[in-house]
C-alpha cells in the first residue's frame, strides 16, 4: 500500500530542516482508519507504531464516529476534510502519508502541503484538534451551542489557526530560500482573499454557516491574511500563546451574545 515519495530538491531541503527523520509515503488508496494489513506495512517501514488514545470522558455522548476512532486504539491519520496529505506522530518516525486523492491536484500545491506538513512535524504542534483541546473539549463543546457536526469543524479550524500562527512565520521566510513553495503558499491565500470581505454579512443573513465560516477565515489566517471580525480576534499572538484557553473563551463570547 505504500511506497517512498521521491522529493524535489526544495521539499527535501525542508524535510532536512525541520523533520528530518520523517518518512514520506504514497500511498495506492485512501484511508482514514487504516485497515489492519496497511498498518502490517507500516510496520515494516517504521519502529514503533503507537496511537493516539484519550479517555471516553474527553468525549461528548454525541461526537462523531471518527473521532471517537481517533481518541481509542484505532491507527487514524487524517480526518475528514484534511485533504490528500496528512502526517501522523503516531509512528516513530513521523510520516508524511500522499492519499490517492492528490491524483489531478496541481504539482506546486501537493509539494507546498508536504512542506507544510513537514513543518508542523518539526513544530511539534498537534496532529488532530482532540491533541490540541484534549481533555477540554467536553468544556469547548458545552460552550458551543452548535450540533455535533458544526462544533466539531468548528474545533478543526480552531486548531488549524493556532497550528497556522505557528508555521505561516517559517512560510513567510521562504522567499528567497524556497521561492517555489513560497510562491504555492501566497497563490493558495490570494484564491481566499477576495471572498473573506463579505464572510460577516453572509453569516449574518443565514447564507453561511458560522462553522463553514470559521473554517474560510481560519484558512486565511494560515496564509498570513487578516479575517474580518469577529474571526480577526483569532488572527492574534493571544491566541498563539494562549491556545486552548484562548479558543474556548472565543468561541462562548462569540457565540453566546445574547
Amino acid at each position: 500500500m505504500f511506497s517512498q515519495r521521491t522529493l524535489p530538491e526544495d521539499v527535501a531541503a525542508v524535510r532536512d530542516e525541520h523533520a528530518s527523520d520523517a518518512l514520506v509515503l504514497d500511498c495506492n488508496r485512501d484511508f482514514e482508519t487504516l485497515p489492519v494489513p496497511a498498518r502490517d506495512d507500516l510496520a515494516l517501514l517504521t519502529d514503533e507504531i503507537r496511537p493516539f488514545s484519550a479517555s471516553d470522558e474527553w468525549l461528548p455522548d454525541d461526537v462523531p464516529e471518527l473521532l471517537r476512532r481517533f481518541a481509542g486504539t484505532d491507527l487514524v491519520v487524517g480526518m475528514p476534510g484534511d485533504g490528500s496529505v496528512a502526517w501522523t506522530h503516531q509512528t516513530s518516525p513521523p510520516v508524511v502519508f500522499v492519499k490517492a486523492r492528490v491524483e489531478g491536484s496541481p504539482e506546486e500545491f501537493i509539494d507546498f502541503l508536504l512542506a507544510e506538513a513537514l513543518v508542523e512535524i518539526g513544530l511539534n504542534l498537534p496532529e488532530q484538534f482532540l491533541e490540541f483541546f484534549g481533555d477540554r473539549y467536553g468544556e469547548f463543546d458545552e460552550v458551543v451551542p452548535l450540533d455535533s457536526g458544526s462544533t466539531y469543524q468548528l474545533a478543526v479550524a480552531l486548531c488549524d489557526a493556532y497550528k497556522g500562527l505557528h508555521t505561516r512565520e517559517v512560510f513567510s521566510e521562504w522567499r528567497e530560500s524556497y521561492p517555489r513553495l513560497f510562491e504555492a503558499w501566497q497563490d493558495a491565500g490570494e484564491r481566499i482573499e477576495p471572498r473573506l470581505g463579505g464572510i460577516t454579512r453572509e453569516v449574518a443573513t443565514g447564507r453561511t454557516d458560522f462553522s463553514d465560516a470559521t473554517e474560510f477565515a481560519c484558512s486565511a489566517i494560515k496564509h498570513d491574511i487578516e479575517p474580518p471580525a469577529p474571526f480577526s480576534a483569532l488572527d492574534t499572538q493571544a491566541y498563539r500563546h494562549h491556545g486552548v484557553d484562548y479558543a474556548i473563551k472565543w468561541a462562548e463570547k462569540t457565540l453566546n451574545t445574547e
